[in-house]
């Protein structure tokens, strides 16, 4: 493992000083780094600069310093290559990351050991139609999201699942969402957390204006349709809360599983419900 790229939220207040010791421990290994421009030229190396969007082809895996949000985007961004993502935790969650800036010595010799297993996580893809014509289309691995906007009244969506109907939901909207993304919006509107080991896909009303409205969970291989309906035009598609699209009344959204996944750096000794535990605060 000689070659690797790092990825950079710079918002972050520790990500220069993070970058710049990153950098010296790898180029003291002998490792090729390149580094995302927009940092680069902080730490006074502008000979190792490039866009985030080149690294395929350049590097063998990818350091991600920031939140769960910057590797959500660098995912996307790589989905197509199957390059392997190490999340290195500067923000405040860190669902996503393996390693903290404290632990960055240990961090870096395990990689260059070997010492990790790759954890495939899949993907979710979304198409926004409209009249007949697909206008948008999109790669998630959270979920995609379908809802009113910030003043937005009730949105109705009627639900599919491989051209069989499911059900109608009144109220804010609908999340459809990987088992990755099942800790994250989707798991504050109620639905279910699932081990990211299961290829399947979760759909989760929000706030239905029902009693009886309950998320619901579908083989991998199978297909979600969603026919919205409204009286206004207030409405949009979110994709990992991070890209929207707007939607209009009679508009149809499919999700489906991807063909591509985003290839994670994990721990061997760290196991899903360990982190799960961690990380939402269990006092035992």
């Amino acid at each position: 493992m000689k070659r690797i790229g790092i990825a950079v939220n710079q918002n972050k207040p520790s990500a220069v000083d993070v970058t710049g010791q990153l950098v010296e421990l790898l180029e003291a290994k002998r490792v090729s780094v390149l580094v995302d421009s927009g940092v680069a030229d902080q730490i006074g190396r502008s000979d190792l600069a490039m866009d985030v969007q080149h690294f395929p082809g350049k590097v063998d895996l990818v350091f991600v310093l920031g939140g769960d949000g910057t590797l959500l985007g660098v995912a996307r961004q790589l989905a197509f290559f199957d390059l392997p993502i190490l999340g290195i935790n500067l923000g405040h969650l860190g669902f996503l990351s393996e390693a903290e800036p404290d632990d960055l010595h240990s961090a870096v010799d395990r990689v260059l050991s070997g010492d990790f297993h790759l954890e495939k996580r899949m993907m979710i893809e979304a198409a926004i139609i409209r009249n007949g014509q697909v206008i948008h289309n999109s790669i998630a691995l959270n979920d995609v999201g379908i809802a009113k906007g910030s003043f937005g009244r009730m949105v109705t969506l009627s639900v599919y699942v491989d051209d069989m109907y499911v059900d109608t939901y009144s109220g804010d909207g609908l999340i459809v969402s990987t088992p990755t993304g099942s800790t994250a919006y989707s798991l504050s509107c109620g639905g279910p957390i699932v081990s990211p080991h299961i290829n399947v896909i979760v759909v989760t009303p929000i706030c239905p204006h029902r009693l009886n409205s309950r998320p619901f969970i579908v083989q991998k291989n199978q297909e979600i349709r969603v026919e919205v309906s409204a009286t206004h035009n207030d409405m949009g598609v979110t994709i990992d809360g991070q890209v929207g699209y707007k939607v209009e009344a009679n508009d149809t959204i499919l999700v489906r599983k991807s063909s591509h996944y985003t290839t994670l750096i994990k721990w061997q000794e760290r196991g899903f419900f360990d982190v799960l535990r961690q990380k939402l605060h269990d006092p035992n």
